[in-house]
């Protein structure tokens, strides 16, 4: 999970789905023959002028939103002032936090509601619930 509350574990980068997207597109083009034919395809479909520049962009998503350790082990936004704030006061997540409801940093970061319940039910039980949220097929890009 992450200082602020969100459930890594829900989320497309931590389980890798961009970059296993982009692995089976491009086994699916070079089954295909894309990578040996697009000059030959640019002839009905313009665009495929433009491959070598796309097999970048499907690069550039890999290397931007391949994989992500979640921010405790070093993912995320290395600038997050949530996470600084909760090193600082050597904090799990903000939920341990007596000034949360007044809180700048937090303001508009964090998903006070869930903080809350991760507070009321502790880090372990509020996990476990997340990744039962996740094997029945829940996605979302926060707690859940």
């Amino acid at each position: 999970m992450g200082y602020c509350g969100l459930y890594c574990g829900s989320c497309p980068m931590y389980q890798g789905k961009f970059t296993k997207a982009v692995e089976d597109l491009r086994n699916l083009m070079a089954a295909f023959g894309f990578d040996k034919s697009y000059s030959d395809l640019a002839k009905w479909e313009p665009a495929f002028k433009n491959y070598k520049e796309f097999e970048g962009v499907l690069d550039g998503i890999v290397r931007l939103f391949g994989s992500c350790p979640g921010c405790m082990a070093g993912g995320g936004d290395p600038s997050c002032a949530i996470r600084g704030c909760c090193r600082r006061k050597a904090y799990a997540t903000c939920a341990e936090c007596a000034e949360i409801d007044k809180c700048e940093v937090a303001k508009g970061r964090v998903q006070l509601e869930e903080i809350k319940r991760i507070g009321d039910m502790g880090v372990e039980s509020w996990a476990d619930e997340m990744q039962r949220k996740v094997s029945a097929g829940s996605q979302s890009k926060g707690g859940l």
